[in-house]
């Protein structure tokens, strides 16, 4: 990432939440907030990520804050790790302000064994997760669909692949409402047609992990155990999602004049979320999510497959999904007796205990949330906290959040050597791409253990279980 080009300074608030208080900027219609600790708020000086966020808060309709989760980093137009609520019917919808990755997201499934029962037949089982999910860029042999069974799948999300207790656990049952096939491109659809059920690549993975710590009681009820082998996937909307944005991005920088927007970065293009462009972009959002849903409902599929082919038919009928959360989604929300649009992007939902939002399985406990590490270092479950609601659109983290490009990273490991350290460590790799894994080396990422200090400290969500890797398939 390039240093920034300004000098930021931030004001601390309390002990978690910093404001920035200079440069000033007249143009702002709402403070620029951040979630962190002394050491993080320095760290996210660094990149050009808080300038994007001041100007995330110049949006037409912005209400609150323009928010910042302590995994903040430089984005397009909107840093990822930024959180952002617009007034209905005319604050803006903006799709830099989801991304290009439209509900990249993560699942997470509890297998019926522990780490000493699978034993020996860990190698085999990452070996047979490999083979059964199709990793990488491109099309990559996914289950094609033809034009009426895709749209189905635009329209009606995971229900279309998963059983109803897999469709329970998934945030909004998998499907958000008002999807539109139609305004998906025919671009987007041909991209995304032999997509389903494939990881892509980048950060995406499907990872054995293992649960290392219970923290808290909500881990009965969230079907977790110490010592229990977990599998966690973290996919999204593949090609069709990338297309979307980018025809949305495309017509809304062509359609803002009519609507007399201007804007200090055109990649935050928007529109009235009430106008007809900003109707047609959250009807292919939907559809988008409902993809990207419906992907991650076949990786965990093809993953019960391979439990069933190494483990047992028993042990994958017993495999039971915990829940799925989205990062990348503009939805429709009441806060303080507002209807908002809050647009997420790298941050995911943490409704607390009672929320009628929350599958009746957990509506007790909150939420379940999940913020993954990087390759050789832990992920947490965590659960949604009250503090959510009223401080952060009930909203918290979705990573530990990058501190190097890709391109920094690929300069200080060769990929082969990453492979060999993780290998050392006892985790099991299977990646396609050598420049890809080094790509995503730990050391390019901030300390998760860190940042989800930061998230418990600010009431946005407390731990669960902590989980610890055992194998990596990497995209």
């Amino acid at each position: 990432m390039p240093e920034s080009s300004s000098t930021f300074e931030l004001t601390q608030i309390d002990e978690t939440f910093w404001e920035i208080s200079a440069p000033a900027r007249p143009d702002m219609r709402v403070p620029a907030r951040v979630f962190a600790d002394g050491e993080l708020a320095q760290a996210i000086t660094r990149d050009e990520s808080l300038g994007q966020l001041q100007n995330v808060a110049t949006l037409p309709g912005v209400v609150g804050a323009a928010l910042a989760m302590p995994d903040i980093h430089q984005g397009y137009g909107f840093p990822v790790g930024g959180v952002a609520a617009m007034e209905l019917p005319d604050g803006v919808v903006s799709p830099g302000g989801v991304g290009y990755d439209i509900n990249c997201g993560v699942r997470l499934l509890a297998l019926p064994l522990t780490e000493s029962e699978l034993g020996d037949r860990r190698e085999a089982f990452v070996h047979e997760i490999a083979r059964s999910v199709p990793a990488g860029a491109g099309k990559g042999g996914g289950r094609s669909r033809d034009r009426a069974d895709l749209e189905r799948v635009l329209r009606e999300g995971s229900s279309v692949l998963g059983s109803d207790d897999d469709v329970e656990r998934t945030e909004s049952h998998g499907c958000l409402p008002g999807a539109d096939p139609d305004a998906v491109s025919e671009r987007a659809k041909e991209r995304g047609r032999g997509q389903l059920g494939t990881m892509g690549s980048g950060n995406h993975f499907v990872e054995v992990q293992r649960v290392d710590r219970v923290l808290d009681p909500a881990a009965e009820p969230f079907g977790l155990r110490e010592g229990q082998v977990t599998v966690l996937i973290h996919s999204g909307s593949r090609g069709l999602g990338h297309q979307v944005c980018t025809d949305y991005v495309k017509l809304m920088d062509e359609a803002m004049r009519r609507y007399g927007i201007e804007l200090p970065d055109r990649q935050l293009a928007c529109c009235p979320a009430s106008s007809p462009e900003g109707q047609a972009y959250l009807g292919a959002m939907a559809a988008s999510a409902n993809f990207a849903w419906t992907n991650r409902q076949a990786i965990a599929d093809a993953v019960r497959q391979a439990v069933g082919s190494v483990l047992g038919r028993q042990a994958a009928a017993e495999t039971r999904q915990v829940y799925d959360v989205a990062h990348n989604v503009a939805k429709e929300e009441e806060y303080d007796g507002r209807r908002v649009l809050v647009h997420r992007k790298g941050a995911t939902r943490a409704f607390p205990a009672g929320s009628g939002e929350i599958p009746e399985a957990y509506r007790d406990v909150g939420q379940p949330v999940f913020i993954p590490g990087s390759m050789g270092t832990a992920s947490y479950v965590l659960a949604g906290e009250a503090g959510s609601m009223t401080r952060s659109f009930g909203t918290t983290c979705h990573g530990a959040g990058r501190t190097l490009s890709r391109t920094a990273a690929r300069k200080r490991i060769a990929g082969s050597d990453l492979r060999r350290e993780l290998e050392a460590q006892g985790i099991v790799v299977r990646c396609p791409s050598p420049k890809g894994l080094a790509e995503e080396a730990p050391f390019a990422y901030k300390d998760v253990e860190r940042v989800v200090e930061v998230v418990e400290r600010a009431g946005l969500a407390r731990r669960v279980a902590r989980l610890v890797p055992l194998g990596v398939v990497k995209g």
